[in-house]
């Protein structure tokens, strides 16, 4: 009788210790998935809009920000730079933007709201790397009017961030939602100016 006395309390025992156990493990799985489920101010600050003063960029400048963890890039172009966009038409794959890469306000020859003001995702649509900013003529070679080249595997953008004919991307560079708030300040990630915080 004494052995069965000691069997029921070993197994109180061992049914309690394991119950805690699993109890533990419950909470210590759920506490993940709420804090997913509830994002905290920081990670919804990465995907909320940008608000960029554009007052001080200078014709021919860039300037790069950061939305929702991609460069954003702002260029000044200069009337020689729109100049340049319909004379090399015949070399760019997707002149028209017909591929859904910009929002509709975007898609026109110089794929902004704007023609002095090119907003768009710094990133070559190749492969992820970022193209750099040559703006300057014959810098890559004797044909180059300035765009957007990438030197990884050579594709080449134009001043709109179009894509050229024969090089590895295969769709123009994309363009951001965007506003302009005033005439010195964009809100990027957003098509409407009442999302200002």
């Amino acid at each position: 009788m004494s052995e069965e006395k000691i069997d029921q309390g070993r197994r109180k025992f061992l049914v309690g210790t394991t119950a805690a156990v699993g109890t533990i493990g419950v909470v210590a799985a759920a506490i993940p998935l709420a804090s997913a489920m509830f994002p905290n101010a920081q990670s919804k600050a990465a995907g909320a809009p940008v608000k960029v003063n554009i007052s001080d960029l200078k014709p021919g400048e860039q300037k790069t920000v950061m939305w929702r963890g991609r460069p954003v890039w702002i260029i000044r172009r200069t009337p020689e730079m729109l100049n340049t966009l319909e004379a090399i038409t015949p070399k760019l794959r997707d002149p028209n933007s017909l591929v859904d890469q910009q929002p509709p306000y975007a898609k026109n020859e110089y794929r902004s709201i704007k023609p002095e003001f090119l907003i768009l995702v710094g990133i070559c649509t190749h492969l992820g790397c970022s193209p750099t900013y040559r703006p300057d003529k014959k810098s890559i070679d004797q044909r180059w009017l300035g765009g957007f080249y990438c030197a990884c595997h050579g594709s080449k953008f134009d001043l709109a961030g179009r894509v050229f004919k024969g090089v590895p991307a295969p769709i123009n560079m994309e363009v951001p939602p965007y506003v302009f708030l005033n005439d010195n300040e964009i809100l990027i990630g957003s098509s409407k100016a009442e999302n200002v915080a």
